[in-house]
């Protein structure tokens, strides 16, 4: 027979189940979603600019890239969230942590971006020239298809991770999966088991997507270019 603590600790976790998966459905998927898809687009941007061979767009970029790099997830959330409102820029907590993970996912994914294009062999840039494409019909039509074959894995995990650092949006007052779990926690006063509960629907959320992820990378494993 269970014990009075045991049975309310496992009615806790049956009434606070549902309420944590709608919060990861309708909040915390999204927002990754929403910020890698910008990040990304970002991300192309700055590692374009890299490789320019434009001085000063290398520098803008390698300047984005080194303070994000550089600095605390969490700080640059603040930064936005309750750092600008005192320079007259009031942004709410959505955007707010859209714009804060858009820009880290953008920095480190540049780099990701870089890396892929910069290992396409040069004779392939050459070769594309000479039958007369321009620049961008090259990236688009040749290096970037192979770029995005090669860029998956990390890009995924990366994606992965993101999903995590959703979490810090609590942070700035924004109702995701674990400021839901941090209100159930201040109801029922068991942080242990509630936290718990959190943590794992995380991992079926994460592993979810790194099964997604490795079918993904079998299917493109079978178009790379050799």
């Amino acid at each position: 027979m269970l014990d009075d603590r045991a049975v309310r600790i496992i009615e806790i976790l049956k009434d606070s189940f549902i309420p944590l998966i709608q919060a990861g459905l309708a909040f915390t998927v999204p927002l990754a979603l929403v910020s890698f898809v910008l990040g990304l687009g970002l991300a192309l941007l700055t590692a374009l600019a890299r490789i320019s061979g434009i001085k000063v767009l290398e520098a803008i970029a390698r300047f984005y890239v080194w303070i994000v790099r550089g600095t605390p997830l969490m700080v640059q959330l603040f930064i936005i969230f309750y750092g600008l409102p005192k320079a007259g820029i009031i942004i709410d907590a959505w955007p707010a942590a859209v714009i804060g993970f858009t820009l880290n996912v953008g920095a480190y994914a540049s780099e990701t971006i870089r890396a892929a294009i910069q290992s396409i062999p040069r004779g392939q840039w050459e070769a594309a020239y000479s039958v007369g494409m321009s620049y961008p019909q090259v990236l688009r039509r040749i290096v970037l298809p192979q770029a995005a074959r090669v860029s998956v894995p990390p890009l995924a995990n990366s994606f992965i991770s993101l999903v995590k650092d959703t979490s810090l949006a609590a942070s700035i007052t924004l109702t995701e999966m674990f400021q839901i779990g941090q209100r159930i926690t201040a109801a029922t006063y068991e942080p242990l088991w509630v936290y718990i509960e959190v943590a794992f629907i995380y991992l079926m959320i994460c592993t979810v997507l790194s099964r997604l992820q490795n079918y993904l990378e079998i299917r493109l494993g079978k178009y790379v270019i050799k």
